[in-house]
């Protein structure tokens, strides 16, 4: 019996511990970088535009700067095959990482100078930039991330990757707020700049990934367009691609469509700014931050396909917790339910599904693979749940709306499960959930 307990404890252990190395705690400052241009472009231009005056339907307008990271796959290339000049010896991740960072600094200060009352036009095209700068800084930090970690890494590492973003994104926000009231908008975009310094000094530090594998410099016009195809033909050649492409595509499009509609929903039944603020936000983070931690163990403990499948059922699960919502009305504890269900499901989703992800990755063109299947992954749910979730809801009802939104998750589950049974999921598998210690095809025993 005390054999028996010990190993329980070893294996809690070896569960934990990959929280505590250094690759997962890169992973964290990596995503304390990413996470804030996607936030100074969201919530804290829109608060900036509103409070200079400017007509809401300008300001819904600058949602173009988000497609940008849509079209990550059309530049990643350059990202795995370019060496830069002189500080190319640095190597490939690091020094692209320093210039890419030092675009998002110099697209946050230009945003910050521009002045949306005396020219809109250029406060837009100053926010497209910071989106191209950020899409691209994304390019290098997914690439870095997924070449520092180890397999057996990649769920923990996909974790504390979840909350540095989560952090990052909250603390540039918070931070804008604080200081634009103090002085003004443009001083708190400035001030914001410096959360391009985590990632940027990760790799200083760390230095080149030990995964990293080189890719031959391309200087024929048909060697260059070799470095544009081969990625995705390197992807489309495994047995199953294009079923795990499909997968890609609509194993979230339930998901988005759900929520899309949440605050409409509150509003609709309701609930107060502070009901809201209490429990969408305040309940919500929480739940987020334990179904990371969560997702980071369960994956560790029963290996990348199970987890991922419990993933799967979770999400569509939290999206029939909003029907009970609806179907009971003006409810805190059922909004406190719901929420803190959906956020949970979420980030313990976030973590193995983008660990996943990342194990699809060949590590010859990390960046571009990557890229590639990160914007497939949202691209859909953006095109379409955007345009029909009002009109559905309208139709429909809620109630109905949100079973239909699980009855839409369910072709992802039942496609995963047949490529669990088939052997399609590991077939598929790039290096990156292969090569060093651990294999993401291999499942541990329960």
């Amino acid at each position: 019996m005390a054999e028996t307990i010990s190993d329980e404890r070893r294996s809690l252990w070896d569960s934990v511990r990959p929280y505590l190395e250094k690759e997962s705690l890169a992973a964290f400052f990596l995503g304390v970088s990413s996470g804030f241009p996607f936030a100074l472009l969201a919530s804290t231009l829109t608060t900036r535009l509103a409070q200079d005056g400017i007509e809401k339907s300008t300001i819904t307008a600058f949602t173009l700067a988000f497609f940008v990271y849509n079209l990550k796959p059309l530049w990643a290339w350059i990202i795995d095959g370019v060496r830069l000049p002189v500080i190319g010896a640095m190597g490939q991740r690091v020094s692209w990482m320093c210039v890419t960072g030092l675009l998002v600094i110099a697209a946050v200060i230009n945003l910050a100078l521009s002045d949306p009352q005396g020219d809109i036009y250029w406060t837009a095209t100053s926010a497209v930039l910071l989106g191209l700068a950020g899409a691209s800084f994304d390019i290098v930090i997914d690439a870095y991330r997924i070449e520092t970690l180890k397999p057996y890494q990649l769920g923990t590492g996909s974790g504390m990757s979840q909350y540095g973003w989560r952090i990052g994104a909250a603390a540039a926000g918070a931070l804008a707020l604080v200081v634009a009231s103090r002085m003004g908008w443009s001083v708190a975009y400035m001030v914001c700049a410096v959360f391009a310094l985590p990632a940027m000094i990760t790799a200083l530090v760390l230095g080149e990934p030990e995964r990293r594998k080189v890719v031959v410099q391309k200087r024929s016009m048909d060697e260059i367009w070799q470095s544009i195809a081969g990625p995705f033909a390197e992807f489309f050649r495994r047995s199953g691609a294009w079923l795990v492409l499909a997968f890609i595509l609509v194993h979230k499009i339930g998901d988005t469509l759900a929520n899309l509609t949440f605050r409409l929903l509150f509003d609709d039944l309701g609930f107060s700014n502070d009901e809201i603020a209490l429990y969408d936000v305040g309940v919500g983070f929480w739940a987020l931050i334990v179904g990371v931690f969560v997702g980071g163990i369960i994956y560790a403990k029963l290996g990348l396909k199970r987890s991922v499948l419990i993933a799967l059922i979770l999400m569509a699960v939290s999206n029939l917790s909003f029907a009970l919502l609806a179907a009971a009305g003006h409810s805190n504890i059922g909004m406190a339910g719901a929420i803190g269900f959906e956020n949970f499901a979420s980030g313990y989703g976030g973590v193995v599904v983008v660990a996943y992800f990342s194990a699809l990755c060949d590590l010859r063109f990390t960046a571009a693979q990557y890229a590639l299947i990160s914007a497939a992954a949202s691209a859909v749910g953006r095109f379409l749940t955007g345009t029909t979730a009002g009109s559905l809801i309208e139709a429909f009802g809620y109630v109905d709306f949100y079973l239909l939104t699980t009855v839409l998750a369910l072709p992802g589950i039942v496609l995963f499960w047949w490529m669990m049974r088939t052997g399609l999921v590991d077939a598929a598998m790039g290096t990156a959930g292969e090569v060093g210690e651990g294999d993401a095809r291999n499942d541990p025993a329960v």
